[in-house]
């Protein structure tokens, strides 16, 4: 099978940014949740405007992969891959609305609604296996997260939980051959923590159901605690059996860029595999809670801060929702293009 390259990634991030003082304002405290360390509050967060959708903010990440590679590059994609946190349109991912907006017509559009914060791993093994199996030479990953808008409701943004996601998005291009192969990527699945993700409607209507009430995320501490328990261990799992795969160790990772739910897990997983926290890209403190986005975005940093030596073996790894998949992947980092 032909070897399959990271050429490149990109961000996007909404211009409007939010300090914590902001959610402190409107705390409550008698809330339950306000002292569990899942839910303690980035310094920064963006948040994209009422009527910034997810497929814009892919269109700016994929823009610049464009000004850096041609137009070319876009146009001519035969995979197109995305994820969409927070739909813009009911039914309708983005991959086709956002071909129309790149003037590209990929042989392959598909829209990933499961993976979450787990994602993008999971996107590069996708492309990854269209393309070295002769489904084409390039692939467009592409990943959006705007559900700032739910967490900033006159009633929702009083609970803990909601200081914490941040909205932005990524692009990424993968090509045949290159200098960046990705060596292998991992998928664990988790089925039996799915029905720990919920909403919550004060007046028990369905999210589609006509009415006033706010829709929320529905947290507790038991069910927080339970999260942090299973991403403690299900992402260092997923990471050491990539590295067997790819005949490597933990020890041997140069970078970790992982998605950034809480201060709590990242400095668990550095932890429970044996990371110095220098090794471990971090950008929870300006960024908050990315979900999907978390990972790409990450990455992107990390590169144009010089935190990716040449050579390196960059494993991006993390798990979504409560728990129900953990994923990675393994890159060998060459220069940038």
């Amino acid at each position: 099978m032909a070897q399959v390259s990271l050429l490149d990634v990109a961000s996007a991030l909404p211009e409007q940014r939010v300090g914590r003082e902001y959610f402190e304002r409107y705390s409550r405290p008698d809330d339950p949740l306000l002292r569990n360390p899942m839910f303690r509050a980035p310094e920064y967060r963006r948040y994209a405007s009422r009527e910034e959708t997810g497929a814009d903010l892919m269109e700016r990440a994929a823009t610049a992969l464009r000004e850096r590679h041609g137009a070319d590059a876009l146009a001519g994609v035969d995979v197109l891959v995305t994820h969409n946190a927070l739909p813009d349109v009911p039914f309708l991912g983005s991959g086709a609305e956002l071909a129309r907006r790149l003037r590209c017509r990929p042989d392959h559009i598909i829209d990933l609604h499961n993976g979450h914060c787990a994602v993008f791993p999971y996107m590069l093994g996708v492309a990854r296996s269209l393309l070295a199996s002769g489904e084409g030479r390039t692939a467009l990953l592409c990943t959006a997260q705007t559900a700032g808008k739910i967490f900033t409701q006159p009633g929702v943004r009083q609970s803990a939980h909601a200081s914490v996601p941040g909205d932005g998005a990524a692009a990424a291009l993968l090509t045949v051959g290159g200098e960046r192969p990705v060596l292998g990527t991992r998928v664990h699945h988790h089925p039996e923590y799915a029905p720990d993700v919920g909403l919550r409607l004060d007046d028990g209507r369905l999210y589609w159901e006509p009415g006033t009430s706010e829709m929320d995320v529905a947290f507790d501490n038991l069910k927080a605690q339970n999260i942090i328990e299973r991403g403690s261990k299900i992402v260092p799992e997923v990471v050491a059996d990539l590295c067997r795969e790819v005949g490597s160790s933990p020890g041997d990772i140069g970078l970790l860029v992982t998605n950034q739910p809480n201060r709590l897990l990242l400095r668990n997983w550095s932890r429970d595999l044996g990371l110095d926290p220098a090794r471990h890209y971090d950008t929870f403190d300006s960024y908050g809670n990315l979900f999907g986005a978390g990972i790409p975005v990450s990455l992107d940093h990390a590169v144009r801060d010089g935190a990716v030596p040449d050579g390196a073996l960059v494993v991006l790894a993390g798990f979504a929702g409560a728990g129900e998949m953990a994923s990675a992947a393994a890159i060998r980092w060459g220069s940038r293009p």
